[in-house]
Formats: structure tokens, sequence, C-alpha cells
């Protein structure tokens, strides 16, 4: 029990040896702590409300009172930004944890038993992958409806093919190894191999796909807010920052800039650490 233990802190320290040597990847890092922190601790670092409204100080551009400037409402730009960064990561990591769960579990089964199996379940799965993933995002939050809670089933279920191919790849190349045999020999239920022993050797491109998905679902769900179908005012996104400044881009562009930035950091970021990630789970790249 202690060799396990000791080999799996050793693997963990061997992998992020590696990643400190991708200074992009630390810099991704690095914003995406900040993120979280920002995230969790919105209510202390925004200096107002982010619906809170001063009319007098409607269109207001930065200063030191408002360091973003003030929106069409005299809300500030700032406050809404923080709490904005609050909504786009609950979106993004519960989108990709649905995605996650139940691309895998399918991408696990169709692997593993092969056959029929396999064959319906990836043909179903090709069927989503004929569809754009923004546009099949798009569909699922019109029907669903403007949300929350829609938003993140209308991204995880766009992202659910993608998520089943990489695990149902990785299950086809472990499933016959020796130690899988073994547990059925000794009599092992197929659940139990799948989740126990298959799985967990899987692991590896899933955390690098979800990285990335986490990126892909910031940006899917600022798109669809954009449109008026994600997150509905006065709560803070930054998709729909985005879409409630572009009326006044030419004589106030600030109020579109800053919600701009924060996507695109927060984009690069979470994809400098997922390039990262695969550099550094990757044996063969090893030095």
């Amino acid at each position: 029990m202690n060799v396990t233990k000791k080999k799996k802190r050793g693997n963990l320290s061997e992998i992020f040896r590696r990643l400190k040597k991708n200074r992009l990847a630390m810099f991704g890092l690095a914003i995406v702590v900040v993120l979280l922190i920002t995230a969790i601790f919105a209510d202390v670092i925004a200096p107002y409300g982010y619906a809170k409204q001063h009319l007098r100080d409607a269109f207001q551009a930065p200063n030191g009172k408002y360091v973003f400037g003030t929106d069409e409402f005299g809300r500030d730009i700032f406050s809404r930004i923080v709490y904005g960064s609050r909504i786009s990561l609950q979106v993004g990591f519960i989108a990709v944890g649905i995605a996650v769960v139940i691309g895998g579990f399918l991408g696990a089964v169709s692997g593993f038993y092969g056959g029929r199996v396999d064959n319906a379940i990836m043909r179903s799965m090709d069927i989503l992958l004929s569809i754009p993933q923004i546009l099949l995002a798009i569909a699922i939050a019109a029907s669903l409806g403007p949300g929350l809670f829609n938003l993140m089933i209308a991204v995880g279920i766009s992202s659910i093919p993608s998520y089943a191919r990489i695990v149902r790849g990785s299950v086809l190349s472990i499933r016959n190894q020796e130690y899988v045999e073994a547990a059925k020999a000794m009599g092992s239920g197929d659940i139990r191999i799948i989740m126990k022993h298959i799985l967990p050797n899987c692991m590896a491109p899933i955390i690098v796909q979800a990285t990335l998905g986490v990126a892909f679902a910031i940006l899917t769900a600022a798109g669809l807010s954009f449109i008026g179908l994600g997150i509905q005012p006065p709560v803070p996104e930054w998709g729909a920052m985005l879409s409630g400044g572009r009326g006044y881009i030419r004589d106030y562009p600030y109020m579109t800039l800053f919600p701009g930035l924060a996507i695109m950091i927060t984009i690069l970021a979470l994809n400098f650490l997922g390039d990262g990630l695969r550099d550094a789970l990757d044996p063969k790249l090893k030095r």
C-alpha cells in the first residue's frame, strides 16, 4: 500500500517537474489560479455589486473611482467582470464535467464491449459530430430556453462526442493488457473492471481534453450569451457584456474591450495549460 502511494507521488512530482519546464504552461496555470481566486472571493474583490446602478455616473471612462469605467446604467464594469469570472468558470467546469461523465462512460462501454454495442454508440456519436459543435449548442440552448442551468446542459451535451471518442480510443489500446485479463480471471465484473482498472489508465488524455474543453466551454457560453441564448441580464456574463456594449462601441469602446480581454486571456491561459499538460503527461516526451 505504501509502495503504491509512493509511486503515485513520484509520478505526480515527475509530471509537475516536466510541467514547470514549460514557461507558457506555468503562465497559464498562474492565470487560472488567479481566476479561481477571483471567482471565489468576488464579493471581497469587487468594489460594487454587479447590479448596483449609479445612473449619474453612466458612461464613465476608466478613472480612479471606476477602474474599467461604467456602462449605460452606471454599473461598474470591473465589478461585473469579477463576478462574471464566477459565472464563466462555473459554466466551463460543470459543462465539461457533464461531458466527461457521459462521454467517458459511453466511450468506455463502447471500447470495452466492441461489436454491435461499439457500432451503435459510435454511429450515434458520428451523427452528433457531423453537426458543428457551436450549432449543436445553439440548437439545444434554443430548445431549452435561456438560463444558467440550460446553458451548462447545452454546452455539456454538445461536447460529449469528443470525450466518447477519446476514451474509446484509450480503452481499445489497454483492454487486452495483462492486468485487465487478470481482473477478468479473478471474477471481477465488467463495471468494476471499467471503473477500477481501465478508466484510471485513461486519465491522461481525459485531463488534457478537459482542460482544453473548459476553454471551449467558456467561449461557447460567451457566444450563446452574446446572441441572447445564455445568461440573462442583470447577471454578469462576459459574452452578455460584450453584447450589451456593442451598440456603444464607437463612443465607449471600453465597454467591450475589457470583457473581450477577460475572455481572451482566460482562453489563452487554459490553452497554454492544456498544451503543457499534454506534453507533461506524454511519457514519450520525457527528457
